[in-house]
């Protein structure tokens, strides 16, 4: 700061007062436009830990979505808590699908995965594999307008189907294995008047 700037003593009646040079006063005017900054994020990014019953091979009783109440294997614990499951399609007809962590229970049943085909698991866990087709899910076309609520039924392609049975195929061997099983994975799981979800032991 040069010595021009420095702030000046003045008198003022009986006393003085100590005013800065004009050039470091605060403006009288505030800035037309806002200047936008940086918004400060104190949350730090930690990485996903799965609950220790998250193990492959886990049977789990999804809680949300189209299957709620199913019974599920447990293939491959995904990022950002997502995981990899399925059915299988055959017993319950459950597909290979992602679901939200927060919303299973792990049963203490599990089944063992050698048999799968670890390729075709580690494919199907790629998020582009269950990216949507954006053209075929277009809602505001003309033709959607005028089709008198008329919606065609989506086909599932052959990829994914022959994905489904490689998959499933060596967890099917380790079903039959073991006794009443495949009957465990296709029962229906709800609850009824009067049950206590936190006494319960799954």
């Amino acid at each position: 700061m040069s010595s021009e700037q420095q702030p000046q003593t003045k008198k003022f009646q009986k006393g003085e007062r100590t005013v800065p040079h004009p050039s470091q006063q605060a403006s009288k005017y505030y800035p037309a436009e806002d200047v936008s900054q940086p918004k400060k994020n104190r949350k730090a990014l930690r990485p996903y830990k799965p609950r220790s019953s998250l193990k492959p091979g886990a049977i789990l009783i999804l809680l949300a979505g189209r299957f709620r109440g199913k019974r599920v294997v447990l293939l491959k614990v995904l990022d950002q808590g997502v995981l990899l499951v399925t059915g299988p399609f055959k017993v319950n007809g459950v597909p290979i699908r992602r679901v939200n962590a927060r919303y299973v229970i792990a049963t203490s049943t599990s089944v063992t995965l050698e048999g799968i085909d670890s390729a075709t698991v580690d494919k199907v866990s790629k998020p582009e594999y269950f990216a949507r087709d954006k053209k075929a899910d277009k809602k505001g076309s003309e033709d959607a307008f005028f089709g008198e609520g008329k919606s065609e039924k989506k086909e599932t392609s052959s990829e994914r189907a022959e994905d489904q049975k490689k998959v499933d195929e060596g967890l099917l061997k380790t079903i039959k294995k073991e006794a009443m099983l495949a009957e465990y994975l296709k029962s229906q799981w709800s609850l009824r008047k009067g049950d206590k979800p936190h006494e319960m032991v799954f």
